[in-house]
């Protein structure tokens, strides 16, 4: 029988990406997400924000392309391979690690939404903004 195993996250970049080198030429970039979300409030309780965090890795092309565009702070998608990791903490107590194997992801906010005003010119590379009734039906290569 077939098995699967995927995770799909959506949070805040919690660290600007880390490139390296594996020892085999292997690029890898990681970076943290943190996924909110609340707990009670119900039936006179109290609600309760709890922040969980999640170690993002991408590998190969993916990698290099994570390190450019990702940065601390940005609202991102996370689709991967969830893998616990258990380890000794500081006070040599037992911890444990939410890793995930990215598989894909994307960015949900732009920098417009962000930074609260246009992006600046150089962005946008000296293109104007889409208009779609400017669209010619025959350049769409589909």
């Amino acid at each position: 029988m077939a098995s699967m195993s995927k995770i799909f996250i959506i949070g805040n970049v919690g660290r600007d990406p880390e490139l390296r080198m594996t020892g085999t030429g292997r690029p890898v970039c990681e970076f943290s997400v943190a996924v909110n979300r609340v707990t009670g409030g119900g039936q006179g309780q109290e609600r309760q924000e709890q922040t969980d965090w999640y170690r993002v890795s991408c590998w190969g092309r993916q990698a290099e392309t994570a390190q450019q565009i990702i940065q601390k702070g940005r609202l991102v998608f996370v689709a991967g391979r969830f893998q616990p990791r258990q380890y000794q903490n500081r006070n040599n107590e037992t911890a444990w690690s939410f890793d995930i194997s990215c598989d894909d992801f994307q960015l949900l906010d732009s920098r417009r939404d962000r930074e609260g005003g246009a992006p600046p010119a150089a962005a946008g590379q000296g293109q104007p903004p889409f208009d779609p009734d400017k669209v010619d039906p025959d350049e769409i290569p589909f």
